[in-house]
């Protein structure tokens, strides 16, 4: 766990980012919603664009939204390169209704399947050793979480495209 800019102190290099969800979002903003996330309240992205496109067709024909996204390093960031104790940690207090005071935090997806686990972790019905087993073998997830309304300045909307869905 590191707090930083996620491309050093001086770079501001401009990378694609994707949110997946059932409407194009052109404007993005931060809702509170009643379900607890892995990283609290904020605008969710992601580097991996099957990835989102995946979260988009959950349940129907999606749509995902593509951003232009550019660091600023003057934000307070949390990244999680690995999921690690402090990535279990932070997200067990975050899905527990804890909330955080960073601008941006970046690591891990905790997807459906990891989820059940830190369920399973919460709830005392396995270890965190067991915990660290099951996830091994899952394939690699991302997510960046737009915390503040600061945080939503460094997203730039560029288009969306339709993801059919494949039930």
């Amino acid at each position: 766990m590191r707090q930083m800019d996620l491309f050093g102190d001086n770079c501001m290099e401009e990378i694609l980012v994707y949110h997946g969800s059932t409407v194009e979002v052109s404007k993005p903003d931060i809702r509170v919603s009643k379900f607890s996330k892995d990283f609290s309240v904020g605008f969710y992205i992601t580097k991996i664009k099957q990835q989102a496109e995946r979260w988009s067709n959950r349940f129907s024909d999606g749509i995902v939204s593509v951003y232009t996204y550019v660091p600023n390093n003057k934000l307070k960031i949390l990244n999680f390169e690995t999921m690690t104790e402090d990535w279990l940690d932070f997200i067990v207090k975050c899905r527990l209704g804890g909330t955080h005071d960073y601008d941006i935090v970046e690591g891990p997806m905790s997807d459906d399947i990891i989820y059940s686990y830190v369920g399973q972790f919460i709830r005392g019905e396995i270890s965190r050793q067991a915990f660290w087993e099951l996830v091994k073998f899952r394939y690699p997830t991302h997510q960046i979480v737009l915390c503040t309304e600061k945080a939503l300045l460094t997203i730039k909307f560029k288009y969306s495209y339709e993801v059919k869905f494949n039930g």
